[in-house]
């Protein structure tokens, strides 16, 4: 069906990669939306760029077309008739720079003519991501608007797992990317009539699928990476070629594991053990060739307090369950400290250095001093401390 237009915002690999690529096959028109002056000129220069999905059995390539690309830095007004305009708003751009996205699609929500709401879709690794999108939008909205939502915009909230490795350094707009992919999508606030996107998996209840993913995929990701660099080691495939830490990993995920099937009743421990694997197989793909401190970038994130590690572990210490895999997951992401083109791993050290071990814990995960957890993990933050100063 032609005539469908979805905005993204980002243009960096998970939009050109995976969102672009879901829309496109979908019949959708696609604008993408960033503030990078490079990647907005390369898709306005470029008539198509392709996709390369590598996986198990080979490489299939796919020629994405059929797109625009705007700079809402300088065509803000542009911008904004796009959303006005739009059947789906989908971002990928990380959870710190929804608030930055929120006045433009507030401003396209209130210039909405069309009979049909719009569909807000975040497709952040992050729990809530577009909740926490709504909330930064309706702080611009007008009371009218406000009051009339429902008939100019729905939103839902969605889980996303594709693996996009580091890139080919001549690749231009071109996009390596893993040929396994989930991309859950809530249904209720659609009423009956979701956007017709093919590959999506719409969902009653998003939280079991947010989780597992979250749980699994990311923690184990990010342990292999954060135990990955503190060894030396420069690629994923290549922490878990090691017996002891792919063990590692392994009990890690049997302690989230343990917690998402206690939680989510429907998900049994078979299911999960070999979704368990499923994943493990994935990120030991040498083809993905996944470089450990991409991975373990953004440290700050990765240790708040609803992530991949304090937000299972503080779980499991409710219940009364063992986390000592995922305490030690903890120690190697402090450990990740003033790592080259990162950011926050600078930050993390300087926390460190300038706040006692309670201060540095209740700053880094934003757990209270009463939590079952936070003694353990104040301890863990005083060895790093005294063995990083």
């Amino acid at each position: 069906m032609a005539g469908k237009k979805g905005v993204h915002f980002g243009g960096g690999n998970i939009g050109r990669g995976f969102v672009a690529e879901f829309l496109h096959n979908s019949g959708y028109e696609v604008v993408f939306i960033d503030v990078m002056d490079a990647i907005i000129e390369k898709l306005q220069n470029a008539k198509s760029y392709e996709v390369k999905e590598i996986g198990p059995s080979g490489e299939k390539t796919f020629t994405i077309d059929n797109y625009r690309a705007l700079n809402s830095k300088h065509d803000m007004e542009k911008v904004i008739h796009e959303i006005a305009t739009a059947d789906t708003v989908t971002c990928a751009v990380g959870p710190n720079i929804l608030k930055f996205i929120a006045e433009p699609i507030a401003k396209g929500i209130e210039s909405r003519e069309s009979s049909t709401p719009v569909a807000v879709i975040a497709c952040e690794n992050a729990i809530g991501a577009t909740d926490n999108l709504k909330g930064f939008i309706m702080e611009k909205l007008s009371d009218e608007t406000k009051s009339k939502l429902n008939s100019k915009a729905r939103f839902a909230n969605s889980a996303v797992d594709r693996i996009v490795p580091i890139q080919d350094e001549d690749a231009g707009l071109n996009v390596k990317i893993e040929q396994f992919f989930e991309w859950c999508v809530e249904s209720p606030p659609f009423e009956g009539n979701p956007p017709d996107i093919q590959g999506v998996h719409y969902v009653q209840d998003l939280q079991p699928y947010i989780e597992r993913k979250l749980f699994t995929v990311n923690t184990g990701h990010a342990t292999a990476a954060y135990y990955g660099h503190n060894r030396g080691i420069k690629y994923i495939h290549e922490v878990l070629e090691n017996k002891e830490l792919q063990e590692i990993v392994q009990n890690t995920l049997k302690e989230t594991a343990h917690l998402i099937c206690s939680k989510h009743d429907h998900i049994s421990r078979e299911e999960q053990q070999e979704y368990v694997q499923k994943i493990v197989t994935r990120i030991s793909n040498p083809v993905l060739k996944d470089g450990v401190d991409r991975v373990g970038r953004a440290p700050l994130r990765k240790l708040s307090r609803k992530e991949r590690f304090i937000g299972p572990a503080a779980h499991l210490a409710e219940m009364g369950e063992k986390y000592d895999y995922l305490l030690g997951g903890i120690e190697m992401a402090l450990r990740f400290q003033n790592v080259e083109g990162d950011d926050e791993s600078v930050e993390l050290a300087k926390i460190l250095k300038d706040n006692d071990a309670n201060a540095a814990t209740k700053k880094l995960t934003g757990l209270e001093e009463t939590h079952p957890i936070f003694a353990k993990v104040s301890e863990v933050v005083a060895k790093v401390q005294r063995e990083t100063a």
